[in-house]
C-alpha cells in the first residue's frame, strides 16, 4: 500500500547551466510542492501504514528548511555564494544545482534517512520510501526514486554535503537533528502527536 503526504515551501534559486537564460542567470522563486510516497505491505497498531501525524515532526521540518530561503549550489561562483549567504539568513547549501530533479533526489535521501533513524513506536512494519514529487510548477515535476536518489550516473550525493543556515538550524525541535540523522542515531517519535 502506498500513502501520500503533501507539504509546500516557497524558495529562490538558480539553475546554473540549464537551457533558458532566465533560470540559468537569474535569482528566481517557485511555489513547490513536495509530494512523499511511502508503503508498506504492513499497517501498524492503529491499522495505518504510517500516521500521517509523525510526518509532521522531522520531515516536515526538514523539508520547511527549503520554506522562504535560498537553496545554493556549492559549485556556483563563491562571490555569489558569499553574498547570498551575507544577505539571507535562510540559505541551504546543496553539493548539486538546485533544479526540480536535483531537489527530489536530495529530499528523497533525507526522508530516506529520517525513516532509517526513526525508532517506531506503533508497531509500524517496513515502511519505506517509494518516491519524492518535486512539483516546481503547476504543470511540471519530477519524480525521484530509489535508483535516481542513489545513482552514480547522476551524480552522488553526500548528505554530509548539505549545509543549512543557522536560522534554519535554530528552528527546528531538535537543534541537533541533523547532525544526528548524518551520524545515523536515533531519533524518537512521540507516542501521540
Amino acid at each position: 500500500m502506498i500513502i501520500r503526504k503533501l507539504f509546500k515551501f516557497e524558495n529562490a534559486h538558480i539553475v546554473r547551466d540549464c537551457s533558458t537564460r532566465r533560470c540559468s542567470e537569474n535569482i528566481h522563486g517557485h511555489s513547490y510542492k513536495i509530494e512523499v510516497l511511502l508503503e508498506s505491505n504492513y499497517l501498524d497498531h492503529g491499522q495505518m501504514v504510517y500516521d500521517f501525524g509523525l510526518t509532521k515532526l522531522y520531515i516536515k521540518e526538514l523539508i520547511d528548511s527549503f520554506d522562504h530561503a535560498i537553496t545554493l549550489w556549492s559549485g556556483d561562483k563563491p562571490e555569489y555564494i558569499k553574498a547570498m549567504k551575507q544577505f539571507s539568513s535562510r540559505w541551504v547549501e546543496l553539493p548539486v544545482s538546485p533544479s526540480a530533479e536535483q531537489f527530489s533526489r536530495v529530499i528523497y535521501l533525507m526522508v530516506e534517512r529520517i525513516l532509517a533513524c526513526t525508532q517506531m513506536q506503533n508497531g509500524e512494519k517496513d515502511v519505506r520510501l517509494h518516491s519524492i514529487i518535486v512539483h516546481e510548477t503547476e504543470s511540471g515535476y519530477a519524480q525521484g526514486f530509489y535508483e535516481d536518489a542513489h545513482s552514480e550516473l547522476m551524480g552522488k550525493i553526500a548528505l554530509e554535503n548539505i549545509y543549512f543556515s543557522r536560522q534554519i538550524r535554530s528552528e527546528w525541535s531538535d537543534k541537533e537533528l541533523w547532525t544526528k540523522l548524518l551520524a545515523r542515531m536515533p531519533i524518537h517519535t512521540p507516542k501521540k502527536v
